[in-house]
């Protein structure tokens, strides 16, 4: 069942707009790592340690991120998609704001990063119920002719969210002394969240539930008592797949995301207002491709797309390190631009490539765990090694192995997909 085009336009902006305000909470923590926590919260006489320290508890928010897949999951294939939309965002918004609030190191010591660990957990959990929800309720309003196009808005939401958070910090970092914004400036981007939560939570509340669930959910009988469990069961292949493609485009996004910071501030020896304006300027044009190549999925496939941007990230890896080792601010954006379209060319279709994965009744699981479990050990890690493998050599030839490793995995699970470009909801629920 599809919504109509005014219909499915308001699903698409509350999915969209929720999912910035979410995922700019989130990121939000990832750049603050890289330019505060590492001196607030995790001080050290060597700057790439206490950098690492902030990593580490960064990579913490992705390890909670499968179980609120699961537990966000279960409850939405169980009582629908919306209500859990609702909690994530009330549950990322808070965390966010008491974030904002935290003391530092040098004032309550080692609660200080404790409260920080505690917090970002939260936020890890909230938004790994996030993502599954928000591509869902919007693949489920429309139809499947259009399905890679409508699901990478979302998507775009991601990129909107990342591209909110840098540009917050960057101007307050513009706008104050480097003590002030050690001080205090750091905390008002995610004060702010508060305002940015309660516009969030008023345009999902007028959204409808799923069609595509409800119709499933009015034979009680069909919906699964335990649908993580049976996406495993039922789906392994799909699941390995899934994570499979998510390799490349996690672990190149937070290299390009936030490792970058680290090494154009610390390695290269530029300001720290010459990377956020490379990511800025980036994530821009990422917001914009995210669309595109969702769209592009839907006229020549899923695979095809796909495969483009994990072999050709697996070729930019190179060139980009050796951009930025140029200390040219315009070819460390030329750099970031680049990689982030290869990036979108994976993200804008996977919304449609995953949902269409698994059948409704375990739809939201299934999507969850293939999404989320990879986190763990691809997107969580990376800024962590990237920072490892840079202490260790002092040079970004083995992140660029590195990354172009993991470009290879996705590059090879996107080939060993199965191409599910027009199907319909029915005709997959059908074949289950």
């Amino acid at each position: 069942m599809a919504t109509g085009p005014t219909g499915l336009r308001k699903v698409i902006a509350a999915a969209m707009i929720g999912t910035t305000i979410e995922w700019y909470d989130f990121f939000l923590y990832g750049t603050a790592a890289a330019l505060v926590f590492n001196k607030l919260f995790f001080p050290a006489s060597e700057p790439l340690v206490g950098t690492m320290l902030a990593f580490g508890t960064y990579a913490l928010g992705f390890a909670a991120r499968p179980l609120g897949g699961i537990v966000f999951g279960h409850f939405g294939d169980r009582i629908g998609r919306k209500r859990l939309l609702m909690l994530s965002l009330i549950l990322m918004g808070v965390a966010t704001v008491l974030i904002g609030c935290l003391p530092t190191h040098g004032q309550v010591g080692i609660l200080a990063p404790i409260l920080l660990i505690l917090l970002r957990l939260v936020q890890g959990f909230a938004v790994g119920g996030e993502w599954g929800g928000a591509v869902l309720i919007v693949a489920e309003h429309g139809d499947a002719k259009g399905r890679g196009f409508w699901t990478s808005w979302p998507q775009a939401g991601v990129a909107a969210g990342s591209l909110l958070a840098s540009g917050m910090l960057a101007l307050m970092a513009t706008l104050q002394s480097e003590a002030d914004f050690l001080s205090w400036g750091w905390r008002v981007p995610f004060l702010l969240s508060a305002v940015l939560i309660g516009v969030g939570w008023w345009i999902r509340a007028t959204v409808e539930e799923s069609p595509t669930f409800q119709a499933v959910a009015r034979d009680v009988a069909a919906l699964e008592k335990a649908p993580a469990l049976e996406a495993i069961r039922r789906r392994p292949r799909q699941l390995l797949i899934g994570g499979g493609l998510r390799v490349a485009e996690n672990i190149s996004y937070y290299i390009v995301s936030v490792f970058l910071i680290t090494y154009v501030t610390q390695a290269v020896g530029l300001s720290r207002q010459v990377a956020l304006n490379a990511i800025l300027i980036a994530s821009a044009v990422h917001c914009c491709a995210i669309p595109f190549f969702g769209w592009l999925s839907d006229r020549i496939g899923r695979r095809p797309v796909y495969a483009f941007g994990a072999f050709g990230m697996m070729g930019w890896t190179f060139v980009f390190f050796r951009l930025l080792e140029t200390a040219d601010p315009t070819l460390i954006i030329l750099a970031s631009v680049v990689a982030l379209v290869f990036h979108a060319a994976m993200y804008g279709p996977q919304a449609a490539f995953l949902a269409e994965m698994f059948p409704t009744r375990f739809r939201y699981s299934g999507v969850s765990l293939s999404y989320q479990v990879t986190s763990i050990f691809a997107g969580s890690l990376a800024p962590l090694i990237a920072a490892a493998l840079l202490a260790a050599t002092g040079s970004g030839t083995p992140v660029a192995i590195y990354v172009a490793g993991a470009s290879l995995i996705s590059g090879v699970a996107a080939l060993l997909a199965r191409e599910t470009r027009g199907k319909t909801f029915a005709e997959i629920d059908a074949e289950a």
